[in-house]
């Protein structure tokens, strides 16, 4: 199977070319914004590299996140416009996830945590590939306790907030994107956006150029 996996969900943008576990093509590079700028064009490249065309590919990945909310927006957007124009089903890889998979190749006990700001992190445990508990949004905290409780090998940003090592992966490894891509049911893994918290922006609370509202009795 021929995939091309999307991912820029955290600090990088990653577009690559898999066939069958095999690198044909791939474009990658650590960037904290400025995924929409690029991708359009690693999309090209890596699948150029290949010797073949769009219509070699079998299906297309993209990291769903938890992650960057415009990060996610950029990659969700583009890999379910090119999956319609090309009539190739989309499949929605858990960032997560993706991160056990780069550090463990699915066998042992892998706690995926990534940083989520406001002294919090994103963290779902994985065994032998399988996930044993949600992803969920708890305080370093919390998580430090928890993952206390088992003996975890701890990967993704978040790992040195809770006693983990300090040379984590922090993104995950286009391989593993890939893996997941070609393993999981594209009808039970949507390209849908995995929240875990409300955005921190807020809409304005008015239009510009709209008066600002007059307050009485000042």
């Amino acid at each position: 199977m021929r995939v091309l996996i999307i991912d820029t969900a955290l600090d990088a943008c990653t577009a690559a070319v898999f066939e069958d576990g095999r690198p044909l093509g791939v474009r990658t590079e650590l960037m904290a914004r400025g995924h929409s700028e690029r991708l359009g064009g690693f999309v090209r490249d890596a699948v150029a590299e290949t010797g073949g065309g769009f219509e070699t590919l079998d299906r297309i990945g993209v990291t769903v996140g938890p992650g960057s909310f415009t990060g996610l927006r950029v990659g969700l957007a583009f890999a379910q416009g090119l999956g319609a124009a090309l009539g190739l089903p989309v499949v929605g890889v858990s960032t997560l996830e993706a991160l056990a998979r780069s550090a463990d190749d699915g066998r042992g006990a892998t706690a995926a945590v990534i940083d989520a700001r406001r002294s919090q992190v994103y963290l779902q445990r994985f065994r032998n590939g399988a996930p044993v508990s949600k992803p969920e949004a708890l305080s370093i905290e919390d998580a430090t306790a928890l993952l206390a409780e088992g003996d975890w090998k701890m990967t993704g940003s978040g790992a040195a907030l809770v006693g983990g090592s300090g040379e984590a992966a922090t993104t995950p490894a286009p391989a593993a994107l890939a893996a997941l891509t070609a393993a999981h049911d594209p009808a039970a893994n949507p390209p849908r956006p995995l929240y875990l918290r409300a955005p921190d922006a807020t809409p304005p609370t008015r239009l510009p150029g709209q008066a600002r509202p007059v307050v009485l009795g000042l």
